[in-house]
Parts: C-alpha cells; sequence; structure tokens
C-alpha cells in the first residue's frame, strides 16, 4: 500500500511539473488553434536559462528567467509567424532549430549541465557543491519532517494553482478575450480595432513561457540541464490537452484548463505504471502516441454512438 501511495505521489509530483507545459501547449493548439513547435526547443531554454541563474545563488530568479526565456522563443516564433508570413509549423522549426545552437551555446559547449557549483572545503581542496534549489528551500522552511517527493509535490501543486489562477484570470481581461477571439475567428477581428497580430504574438509568447516555466521546475527538480529533455514534450503535451478536452471540450476556457491540468495528471499517472511494470523506456514514446491516438479516436466514438442510438 505505502508502495502504490508512494508511486502516486511521484506521478503526481511529475505531473504537475508539466501542467505548466501542457497548459502552454493547450493555448496555442486549443486557444489559437496553431500548431506550434517551438515547444520542444523553448522547453530545454527554460532548463538552461534557469540552469546559469541558479547555479549564481539565485534559484528562484532562475524560475523567472526560464520564463522569460520562453517568452523571448515565443516572441521570435510570434514574429515569423505574423511579420514575415511564415507558416506556423514552419516557423516553430525554425525557432526550435535556432534554439538547439543557443542551448548548447549556454551550456557552455555540453549536452548537459549539473546543479553544482566548484568551491573549496575547509582543507583548500576544490569541490563541486550542489546548488540551492526552491524545492530545498520550501523544504527547509516548512518540510523538514516530509520526504523530498512529498516536499516537490506540496511546492509543484501549490505553483500551479497559482499559476493556473493567473492564468485563468488573464483570460478574463481584455487582451485575453482578444487571444481567445483571435482564435475563433482572426478575420472577424482583424475587421475590428483589436489587433490579430499583438494578440497572436501575445499568445504565443504566453505559450512559449510556460512551457520554460515547466522546464525550469524539472531543471530544478532533477537538478541538472539536459539538451535532450525536450525530446517527446509536444507529444506529451498534445497528449495531455486531447486527454482533458475529450471530456471538457464544450465548457468555459476555465473548465477546459482544468481538464488540461487533469489531463497531465492522468498522462504521468499512465506512464509511471508503464515503469512500473517494466516497460522500456524507449517503448514510453510508443505507448504516448497510442494514449494520443485513443484520446482522439474516443470523442469520434462518441459521436458515432449517438448517432447511432438516436436512429433507433
Amino acid at each position: 500500500m505505502n508502495e502504490i501511495a508512494g508511486m502516486l505521489v511521484s506521478a503526481l509530483g511529475q505531473g504537475f511539473i508539466y501542467v505548466p507545459m501542457a497548459l502552454g501547449v493547450f493555448l496555442t493548439f486549443s486557444i489559437l488553434k496553431t500548431p506550434d513547435l517551438t515547444v520542444e526547443g523553448s522547453f530545454v531554454f527554460g532548463m538552461t536559462a534557469c540552469v546559469v541563474v541558479t547555479i549564481a545563488g539565485h534559484p528562484i530568479l532562475g524560475l523567472v528567467a526560464g520564463t522569460f526565456a520562453g517568452a523571448a522563443a515565443g516572441l521570435c516564433t510570434g514574429l515569423l509567424q505574423t511579420k514575415l508570413k511564415i507558416e506556423p509549423i514552419l516557423s516553430g522549426i525554425l525557432t526550435m532549430t535556432g534554439l538547439y545552437t543557443v542551448n548548447y551555446a549556454i551550456l557552455g559547449g555540453q549536452s548537459n549541465r549539473y546543479l553544482q557549483y566548484e568551491a573549496k572545503n575547509s582543507l583548500g581542496v576544490t569541490v563541486n557543491k550542489p546548488a540551492d534549489t526552491v524545492y530545498k528551500i520550501f523544504q527547509r522552511a516548512f518540510g523538514k519532517d516530509m520526504s523530498s517527493g512529498m516536499t516537490a509535490f506540496l511546492l509543484t501543486m501549490i505553483i500551479v494553482i497559482v499559476t493556473c489562477a493567473v492564468l485563468v484570470t488573464f483570460f478574463r481581461t481584455r487582451n485575453g478575450m482578444a487571444i481567445i477571439a483571435t482564435g475563433d475567428n482572426e478575420e472577424m477581428v482583424r475587421s475590428s480595432s483589436i489587433n490579430a497580430d499583438v494578440s497572436r504574438i501575445g499568445g504565443v509568447m504566453i505559450s512559449n513561457a510556460l512551457v520554460a516555466f515547466s522546464g525550469a521546475l524539472l531543471c530544478q527538480y532533477q537538478k541538472y540541464a539536459d539538451l535532450n529533455c525536450g525530446n517527446g514534450m509536444l507529444v506529451m503535451g498534445l497528449a495531455s490537452v486531447i486527454i482533458g478536452l475529450t471530456f471538457f471540450s464544450n465548457h468555459s476556457v476555465t473548465i477546459q484548463a482544468v481538464g488540461v491540468v487533469l489531463g497531465s495528471l492522468l498522462y504521468r499517472i499512465i506512464i509511471q505504471i508503464a515503469y512500473k511494470i517494466d516497460m522500456p523506456s524507449y517503448a514510453v514514446k510508443l505507448l504516448s502516441a497510442v494514449i494520443v491516438v485513443i484520446a482522439l479516436v474516443i470523442p469520434w466514438l462518441q459521436k458515432t454512438y449517438k448517432k447511432k442510438g438516436g436512429r433507433r
């Protein structure tokens, strides 16, 4: 029983870390109706920006730096789409490709970098010391008697709740509703006084800021940044979004956002179970693809079933 509880805490803790990324994919995929392939690059961009600032001794600023890095990546993609009239998919690919070089340079020409710095011990010998993270700060302040897994779970849950509240509140503002309207009917928005290009750029920036924020959280959770951590992020985000929207597609943006959160948590639980039954790591991506296919087919099956029921 304790083993199952530990697995759930671990799965939910990781699920909450990926929630901002899923919300970012939700913004472009569902609200702006635009596929954005920048995700895999901006996720790692958030990690690399975070690792540099965190090693310098500023873990909270590391999360902020990662978030702004993602927003900058989104700005590039948005400008390519709106000002240079490049197709959204190609714009994302171009930005993602460029970010690989940027991330590689930030990591000092290495494929990964750990959250540690060099310092001299009492004997004058240079050793590597682990850098502080927001999780360590939270555990020292509130969770001295809790395990590191439970501490990470609680802190990430709090961060995600605040993030969701801010995002939902933003979508109720004039600028937020302009982004929603741009996704629903861009031609109508252009005929009004709203600048559709600004709304689209803003939406893509917020989306990638959320994705990069998720990457920054993961960096501090696992205590390192890796260039390959972005692989499969788009499929993971789409899986979370599609699972959530399968049951909440006809509701308001607020309810849909909650559905995406639940979809992200459910996805991580499924992946955790897969690891628990010793599924090979290379097969997990196939499992992710299967989950997306099943989630996409469910609405079609529901419609087909209703039609057959109505004919009877």
